[in-house]
């Protein structure tokens, strides 16, 4: 009998795992703006990689004959104050935009992932110092860690990145290491003590893959927190260095023509609102499928 259930455990688990999958994309699919969201992301990830072969002029392509022109066939939202176009410079600023969020997010996943983890599975005095560290981060706001960070290292989109992702860290460390506490006594994970597994081992092979989903959800809201962030640094200074293109200076350097010609700002900011909103799509509808409850509400 107990040879029979032995064997009968092996199949269940694996005929379990399609149809886990096969809900996880029922519901992710499910909700009819994921595939809004995506669509935009995709559009946004394709002008990145061609801006060179999509956008009509240079970004940096000056026509001081032309300048603060309205919109026209050879330049359809208007020229700036030097008479760049101002739809090559939106495509051109996609690059700068997404790559600040994902590199600052790879900074911010990787460090604070590695001191939750770190945290929650040793505890002791290791935990009470990561997170006295954290807290005391966490008591800034973001955007102004980021500031006071980016401020200090001298502005830049490399420095943006670095304050970006210094100032995102707390976040996924407190999450990590609350996904830890609450597998710390699985019985995998005291099976693999047992077994005479390192503490890394343990780590990295029975806890972390246990504790990602939270953060694969986290991950997706956050890259659009980042591009929203990095729109408002920059706006304020402290982002790409001109004559470099990039949303949130863009929209400083229209505000002065808002009455004349809004477009200068509008557009950028537009496109600013269309990145967040769809990574928020893409985060929710993820947050649902990989949710147990919500997924079987669906």
């Amino acid at each position: 009998m107990e040879m029979q259930t032995t064997l009968e455990e092996p199949v269940s688990t694996a005929v379990a795992r399609p149809r886990r999958g096969r809900k996880f994309i029922q519901v992710f699919l499910d909700r009819k703006a994921i595939l809004v969201g995506s669509l935009i992301l995709l559009v946004m990830v394709v002008l990145a990689v061609f801006a060179p072969y999509i956008a009509p002029y240079s970004p940096y392509q000056q026509d001081l004959d032309h300048t603060l022109a309205p919109p026209s066939w050879q330049h359809l939202l208007g020229t700036d104050l030097f008479g760049r176009d101002e739809l090559s410079r939106i495509i051109f600023g996609t690059r700068a935009s997404l790559m600040v969020g994902v590199v600052s997010v790879a900074i911010a996943g990787g460090v604070g992932i590695a001191l939750g983890l770190m945290a929650g599975y040793l505890g002791g005095i290791i935990d009470s110092l990561i997170m006295r560290i954290m807290d005391a981060l966490m008591a800034i706001p973001p955007i102004i860690l980021a500031l006071s960070i980016g401020s200090a290292l001298g502005g830049g989109l490399k420095d943006v990145m670095i304050s970006l992702g210094i100032a995102l860290i707390p976040i996924y460390a407190r999450l990590m290491r609350g996904q830890v506490l609450s597998v710390r006594e699985a019985d995998y994970v005291i099976a693999g003590e047992l077994s005479g597994s390192s503490n890394l081992r343990n780590m990295l092979v029975h806890v972390l893959p246990n504790c990602v989903s939270p953060l694969i959800v986290l991950i997706t809201l956050n890259l659009g927190v980042a591009i929203l962030a990095e729109a408002a640094l920059s706006f304020l200074g402290l982002g790409m260095a001109p004559p470099g293109a990039a949303w949130g200076s863009m929209i400083n350097d229209g505000y002065p023509y808002m009455r004349t010609n809004p477009l200068l700002s509008f557009a950028p900011g537009v496109a600013v609102m269309l990145v967040v909103v769809a990574f928020n799509l893409v985060g929710d509808a993820l947050r649902d499928a990989l949710d147990p409850k919500l997924r079987g509400s669906v």
